[in-house]
């Protein structure tokens, strides 16, 4: 089986990038993979062995992506017969790679990481409502999808796709790597100021919705003075988020709260295992998810999980069983599930129990990479 791959990630080229090592991982379960990867930066191709073969567009803008993806997979066609296509999303590159499929008759699969059929993905600018325009296009034209949860499916069901089409195949996560790590940076030692640390780790965009868990701290402060709020990751958000503490601060303040100091913003670590590992508990407030990777770490690291309805929530997290899942948007509801949070240490320790338990019983890594071969044939 020959497989042509339409991929946005620029890290690829990166020797130590998680992405390539997972495509070298991929590249042994076929004959061979040729991957065309979307850039601007001139890069090299590379050519692992006799299996893996990845090609750069180096294109103009990103118009040229297309064009240059069209003629790149031109030169590949001349000389290998390709069995499948597929696409690292269902928009920009699953229509290079749907008319690719279309003109050469190969079959096509689209890997759909995001929820985009959720109604605030649209409402969150002009050119999400283009992707959903887009993907419901392109949804009803493909062979077959690769999602990362049920509840992807589930959306793509009510569009009227065949579900014997869809895989359920989450982002692998090593359970036993994040268990068994020790701590080498102790979030307890490093913020002494507070005795309990609710820790957030994503990229600082809108969908992730972080100024709701502000909000909701200037709650929890009024009755935990000393929990303290750490956020890891960066983003174009960032600085709207440095000003939304500071206003909220300045009215903490008139109630001699100081907000200001319960908060603390830190750039993405390589150690998020440790962080997670000292945490008190996880929180996640996006407005959609396609499966929410690091809520599956923290339940293989063993923190207890407070999350909005997206992703994994309802599979990974079951509400009151695996963690606290709450309404996106609804700072009542995640006041309310964090301060029962905070004062409830039993609580805690069933979550983080049976958050272990169900992160267990994701697929090994062997069990992956068959999963994923047998979504392709």
């Amino acid at each position: 089986m020959n497989l042509l791959v339409i991929n946005l990630d620029k890290g690829i080229f990166s020797p130590v990038s998680h992405s390539l090592a997972r495509l070298k991982e991929y590249s042994q379960l076929v004959d061979k993979i040729f991957v065309i990867v979307w850039t601007k930066k001139k890069e090299q191709a590379i050519v692992f062995g006799d299996k893996l073969f990845i090609y750069p567009t180096n294109s103009c803008c990103r118009l040229g992506y297309y064009f240059d993806s069209f003629r790149i997979a031109k030169k590949i066609l001349a000389e290998q017969k390709i069995d499948l296509i597929f696409t690292q999303d269902p928009f920009e590159t699953g229509l290079a790679g749907w008319r690719i499929a279309k003109k050469n008759k190969i079959k096509l699969q689209l890997q759909i990481h995001t929820d985009f059929l959720n109604p605030l993905f649209a409402r969150e600018s002009p050119a999400n409502k283009f992707r959903v325009w887009l993907g419901k296009f392109l949804i009803r034209r493909a062979d077959v999808f690769r999602v990362v949860s049920a509840r992807i499916k589930k959306s793509l069901i009510a569009q009227k796709i065949n579900p014997e089409k869809i895989f359920v195949l989450p982002i692998f996560v090593d359970v036993e790597r994040f268990n068994t790590a020790s701590i080498k940076t102790n979030l307890k030692q490093k913020y002494p100021q507070f005795n309990f640390i609710i820790l957030m780790a994503a990229r600082l965009s809108p969908e992730k919705n972080i100024g709701l868990a502000i909000e909701a701290m200037a709650g929890i402060i009024k009755k935990y003075p000393k929990a303290g709020l750490v956020i890891v990751g960066s983003g174009p958000e960032e600085n709207n988020l440095k000003l939304k503490i500071a206003r909220l601060a300045s009215r903490a303040e008139r109630d001699n709260l100081k907000l200001r100091d319960n908060i603390v913003l830190e750039p993405w670590t390589d150690d998020l295992i440790s962080y997670l590992k000292s945490a008190d508990l996880f929180l996640l407030t996006s407005n959609y998810e396609g499966w929410g990777m690091v809520v599956a770490e923290a339940a293989a690291a063993g923190c207890p999980i407070v999350m909005t309805d997206v992703g994994c929530a309802g599979e990974l997290v079951v509400n009151n069983e695996s963690g606290l899942v709450v309404p996106p948007g609804n700072k009542t509801a995640l006041i309310t599930a964090l301060s029962r949070s905070l004062a409830d240490e039993s609580l805690r320790k069933k979550f983080k129990v049976n958050a272990l338990e169900a992160a267990k019983k994701m697929p090994t890594k062997r069990q992956y990479l068959a999963d994923y071969r047998k979504s392709w044939e």
